[in-house]
Protein backbone atom coordinates (compact mmCIF):
# COMPACT_ATOMS: atom_id res chain seq x y z
CA UNK A 1 0.00 0.00 0.00
CA UNK A 2 0.99 3.38 -0.47
CA UNK A 3 0.16 6.73 0.99
CA UNK A 4 -0.80 9.74 -0.81
CA UNK A 5 -1.48 13.23 0.76
CA UNK A 6 -4.24 14.80 -0.78
CA UNK A 7 -3.57 19.18 0.42
CA UNK A 8 -5.95 21.80 -0.25
CA UNK A 9 -3.38 25.37 -0.17
CA UNK A 10 -3.76 28.84 -1.76
CA UNK A 11 -1.26 30.81 -3.64
CA UNK A 12 1.70 28.32 -3.82
CA UNK A 13 4.36 26.95 -6.00
CA UNK A 14 4.95 22.98 -5.58
CA UNK A 15 8.24 23.33 -4.77
CA UNK A 16 7.75 25.60 -2.14
CA UNK A 17 4.99 24.02 -0.70
CA UNK A 18 6.91 20.09 -0.96
CA UNK A 19 9.79 21.23 1.15
CA UNK A 20 7.63 23.41 3.59
CA UNK A 21 5.38 20.29 4.59
CA UNK A 22 7.98 18.01 4.19
CA UNK A 23 6.21 15.45 1.70
CA UNK A 24 7.86 12.12 1.57
CA UNK A 25 5.12 10.14 -0.16
CA UNK A 26 2.66 11.18 -3.29
CA UNK A 27 0.39 13.89 -3.37
CA UNK A 28 -1.90 15.47 -4.94
CA UNK A 29 -2.14 19.20 -3.88
CA UNK A 30 -4.36 21.51 -5.31
CA UNK A 31 -3.61 25.22 -5.06
CA UNK A 32 -6.63 27.82 -4.97
CA UNK A 33 -5.26 30.83 -6.79
CA UNK A 34 -6.27 33.13 -9.56
CA UNK A 35 -5.12 30.74 -12.55
CA UNK A 36 -5.97 27.43 -14.03
CA UNK A 37 -2.94 25.20 -14.68
CA UNK A 38 -0.82 21.67 -13.68
CA UNK A 39 2.29 20.19 -12.70
CA UNK A 40 3.28 17.37 -12.21
CA UNK A 41 7.68 16.37 -10.22
CA UNK A 42 8.51 12.99 -9.62
CA UNK A 43 11.07 13.26 -6.69
CA UNK A 44 12.87 9.86 -4.90
CA UNK A 45 10.19 7.20 -5.92
CA UNK A 46 7.12 10.07 -5.28
CA UNK A 47 5.28 11.35 -7.49
CA UNK A 48 3.53 14.83 -6.68
CA UNK A 49 0.55 16.53 -8.53
CA UNK A 50 -0.47 20.07 -8.37
CA UNK A 51 -3.72 21.52 -10.08
CA UNK A 52 -4.05 25.28 -9.38
CA UNK A 53 -7.85 25.91 -9.77
CA UNK A 54 -9.73 29.99 -9.79
CA UNK A 55 -12.25 28.70 -7.42
CA UNK A 56 -11.70 28.77 -3.90
CA UNK A 57 -12.80 26.79 -0.89
CA UNK A 58 -11.52 24.12 1.49
CA UNK A 59 -14.66 22.10 0.60
CA UNK A 60 -14.25 22.15 -2.88
CA UNK A 61 -10.44 21.73 -3.29
CA UNK A 62 -10.73 18.55 -0.80
CA UNK A 63 -13.33 17.26 -3.46
CA UNK A 64 -11.03 17.90 -6.31
CA UNK A 65 -8.30 16.01 -4.94
CA UNK A 66 -10.47 12.71 -4.23
CA UNK A 67 -11.53 12.79 -7.78
CA UNK A 68 -8.06 12.84 -8.73
CA UNK A 69 -6.67 10.19 -5.94
CA UNK A 70 -4.95 7.21 -6.97
CA UNK A 71 -2.99 6.32 -4.12
CA UNK A 72 -4.35 3.39 -1.16
CA UNK A 73 -4.25 5.53 1.78
CA UNK A 74 -5.74 9.22 1.23
CA UNK A 75 -4.48 11.76 3.75
CA UNK A 76 -6.39 14.90 3.79
CA UNK A 77 -3.71 18.43 4.83
CA UNK A 78 -3.40 21.85 5.13
CA UNK A 79 -0.90 24.13 3.71
CA UNK A 80 0.30 24.26 7.47
CA UNK A 81 1.19 20.79 8.29
CA UNK A 82 4.67 19.82 8.64
CA UNK A 83 4.61 16.05 8.72
CA UNK A 84 7.38 13.78 10.86
CA UNK A 85 9.55 11.79 9.50
CA UNK A 86 8.53 8.24 8.26
CA UNK A 87 5.06 9.30 8.68
CA UNK A 88 4.17 6.81 5.94
CA UNK A 89 5.19 3.86 7.29
CA UNK A 90 3.49 4.68 10.68
CA UNK A 91 0.67 5.29 8.61
CA UNK A 92 0.55 2.35 7.15
CA UNK A 93 1.75 0.13 10.71
CA UNK A 94 -1.32 1.22 11.67
CA UNK A 95 -3.91 0.23 8.92
CA UNK A 96 -1.94 -3.18 9.06
CA UNK A 97 -2.60 -3.25 12.74
CA UNK A 98 -6.30 -2.91 11.93
CA UNK A 99 -7.19 -4.31 9.03
CA UNK A 100 -10.72 -3.60 9.47
CA UNK A 101 -10.63 0.13 9.96
CA UNK A 102 -12.13 1.91 6.84
CA UNK A 103 -10.31 5.43 8.05
CA UNK A 104 -7.71 5.79 11.18
CA UNK A 105 -7.15 9.02 12.51
CA UNK A 106 -3.79 10.33 13.66
CA UNK A 107 -2.52 13.11 16.26
CA UNK A 108 -1.34 16.41 14.56
CA UNK A 109 0.08 18.84 16.76
CA UNK A 110 -1.66 22.08 17.52
CA UNK A 111 -1.11 24.85 19.85
CA UNK A 112 -3.01 24.78 22.83
CA UNK A 113 -5.24 27.67 21.74
CA UNK A 114 -6.83 25.77 18.99
CA UNK A 115 -6.72 22.17 20.17
CA UNK A 116 -10.01 19.99 20.19
CA UNK A 117 -8.52 16.71 20.84
CA UNK A 118 -5.43 14.54 21.75
CA UNK A 119 -5.62 11.21 20.97
CA UNK A 120 -4.08 8.50 23.80
CA UNK A 121 -5.85 5.10 22.79
CA UNK A 122 -6.78 3.32 20.09
CA UNK A 123 -10.73 2.79 20.22
CA UNK A 124 -13.36 3.27 17.53
CA UNK A 125 -14.97 6.68 16.89
CA UNK A 126 -18.69 7.33 16.87
CA UNK A 127 -21.35 9.93 16.11
CA UNK A 128 -21.13 11.65 19.62
CA UNK A 129 -17.67 12.39 19.52
CA UNK A 130 -17.38 12.88 15.89
CA UNK A 131 -17.12 16.60 16.06
CA UNK A 132 -13.38 16.83 18.11
CA UNK A 133 -11.42 15.79 14.90
CA UNK A 134 -9.81 17.81 12.13
CA UNK A 135 -9.99 16.68 8.76
CA UNK A 136 -5.95 16.88 8.79
CA UNK A 137 -6.09 13.86 11.14
CA UNK A 138 -8.24 11.83 8.88
CA UNK A 139 -6.43 8.67 6.84
CA UNK A 140 -8.85 6.79 4.71
CA UNK A 141 -8.76 3.77 2.35
CA UNK A 142 -9.80 5.07 -0.71
CA UNK A 143 -11.73 2.22 -2.04
CA UNK A 144 -13.69 3.06 1.18
CA UNK A 145 -14.09 6.43 0.45
CA UNK A 146 -14.94 5.90 -3.31
CA UNK A 147 -17.41 3.20 -2.35
CA UNK A 148 -19.46 5.56 0.29
CA UNK A 149 -19.99 8.12 -2.14
CA UNK A 150 -19.07 10.88 1.04
CA UNK A 151 -17.65 14.27 -0.04
CA UNK A 152 -16.81 17.41 1.53
CA UNK A 153 -19.85 19.91 2.34
CA UNK A 154 -19.84 23.51 0.08
CA UNK A 155 -21.58 25.37 2.85
CA UNK A 156 -19.13 24.68 5.59
CA UNK A 157 -15.29 25.50 6.39
CA UNK A 158 -12.99 27.86 5.03
CA UNK A 159 -14.37 29.93 2.04
CA UNK A 160 -17.58 28.73 2.43
CA UNK A 161 -21.02 30.58 3.98
CA UNK A 162 -20.30 28.71 7.83
CA UNK A 163 -16.81 29.09 8.58
CA UNK A 164 -15.82 25.37 9.84
CA UNK A 165 -17.23 22.15 10.27
CA UNK A 166 -16.90 20.41 6.53
CA UNK A 167 -14.76 17.71 8.63
CA UNK A 168 -17.43 16.53 11.46
CA UNK A 169 -19.85 16.64 8.27
CA UNK A 170 -17.37 14.13 6.40
CA UNK A 171 -16.59 11.94 9.07
CA UNK A 172 -20.51 11.56 10.71
CA UNK A 173 -21.75 10.66 7.02
CA UNK A 174 -18.76 8.22 6.54
CA UNK A 175 -19.91 6.21 9.35
CA UNK A 176 -23.32 6.74 8.95
CA UNK A 177 -22.46 4.67 5.58
CA UNK A 178 -21.42 1.59 8.18
CA UNK A 179 -17.89 2.69 7.53
CA UNK A 180 -15.78 2.29 11.00
CA UNK A 181 -13.35 4.38 11.97
CA UNK A 182 -10.78 4.62 14.17
CA UNK A 183 -8.38 6.59 16.39
CA UNK A 184 -4.52 5.79 16.85
CA UNK A 185 -2.27 7.36 19.16
CA UNK A 186 0.53 8.25 16.76
CA UNK A 187 1.50 11.64 15.97
CA UNK A 188 2.66 12.26 11.86
CA UNK A 189 2.83 16.01 11.70
CA UNK A 190 2.34 19.08 13.74
CA UNK A 191 0.61 22.84 12.57
CA UNK A 192 2.39 25.73 11.81
CA UNK A 193 1.77 28.91 13.46
CA UNK A 194 -0.40 31.58 11.12
CA UNK A 195 -3.31 33.47 10.13
CA UNK A 196 -6.53 30.98 10.04
CA UNK A 197 -8.11 31.61 6.78
CA UNK A 198 -11.65 31.18 9.37
CA UNK A 199 -10.52 31.33 12.69
CA UNK A 200 -10.09 35.06 14.46
CA UNK A 201 -11.17 33.75 18.04
CA UNK A 202 -13.89 32.78 20.35
CA UNK A 203 -16.34 35.42 19.18
CA UNK A 204 -19.66 35.62 18.03
CA UNK A 205 -19.00 34.15 14.93
CA UNK A 206 -17.40 31.17 15.81
CA UNK A 207 -20.49 29.98 18.79
CA UNK A 208 -23.17 31.18 15.94
CA UNK A 209 -21.49 29.19 13.14
CA UNK A 210 -20.69 26.45 15.85
CA UNK A 211 -24.69 26.41 16.65
CA UNK A 212 -25.63 26.00 13.10
CA UNK A 213 -22.84 23.15 12.63
CA UNK A 214 -24.22 21.12 15.74
CA UNK A 215 -28.36 21.27 14.46
CA UNK A 216 -26.94 19.54 11.13
CA UNK A 217 -24.40 17.02 13.33
CA UNK A 218 -26.86 16.33 16.25
CA UNK A 219 -30.51 17.28 14.91
CA UNK A 220 -33.09 16.86 17.54
CA UNK A 221 -30.10 16.32 20.26
CA UNK A 222 -28.46 19.92 19.06
CA UNK A 223 -28.87 22.00 21.95
CA UNK A 224 -27.75 19.14 24.88
CA UNK A 225 -24.68 19.00 22.87
CA UNK A 226 -24.16 22.22 22.49
CA UNK A 227 -24.02 22.78 26.58
CA UNK A 228 -22.17 19.82 26.66
CA UNK A 229 -19.83 21.31 24.12
CA UNK A 230 -19.80 24.22 26.20
CA UNK A 231 -19.38 23.07 29.78
CA UNK A 232 -16.19 20.58 28.48
CA UNK A 233 -14.62 23.82 27.73
CA UNK A 234 -16.05 26.89 29.43
CA UNK A 235 -12.48 27.63 30.90
CA UNK A 236 -10.53 28.46 27.01
CA UNK A 237 -13.79 29.45 24.96
CA UNK A 238 -16.02 31.27 27.19
CA UNK A 239 -13.24 33.12 29.42
CA UNK A 240 -14.11 36.18 27.59
CA UNK A 241 -17.53 36.61 26.72
CA UNK A 242 -18.88 34.13 29.39
CA UNK A 243 -20.55 31.09 29.17
CA UNK A 244 -24.29 32.55 29.08
CA UNK A 245 -23.22 34.59 26.21
CA UNK A 246 -21.81 32.02 24.74
CA UNK A 247 -24.91 29.75 24.92
CA UNK A 248 -26.76 32.32 23.82
CA UNK A 249 -25.18 32.53 20.44
CA UNK A 250 -25.20 29.11 19.92
CA UNK A 251 -28.49 28.80 20.02
CA UNK A 252 -28.75 31.37 17.86
CA UNK A 253 -26.90 29.54 15.30
CA UNK A 254 -29.36 26.21 16.18
CA UNK A 255 -31.90 28.25 15.62
CA UNK A 256 -30.36 29.44 12.08
CA UNK A 257 -29.70 25.81 10.80
CA UNK A 258 -32.81 24.45 11.38
CA UNK A 259 -34.14 27.36 8.29
CA UNK A 260 -30.98 26.85 6.46
CA UNK A 261 -31.92 22.97 6.70
CA UNK A 262 -35.00 23.37 5.32
CA UNK A 263 -34.12 25.32 2.56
Amino acid sequence: MRVQVLASVMDQSLETIAERMRLDSDAVIINQCGRLDFEEKKCGGRTLRFYSFPERGVGRSRNEAILRADGDICLFSDQDIVYEPGYEAAILAEFERNPRADMILFNITITEDRRTYQISSRKRVHWYNCGRYGAVSFAVRRESLLASGVTFSLLFGGGARYSNGEDSLFLKEFMKKGYRVYTAPVTIGRETAGDSTWFTGYDERFFRDRGVLYHYLYGPLDRIMAVRFLLAHKGRLCAENGLAQCLRWMLDGIRLGKKTAKG
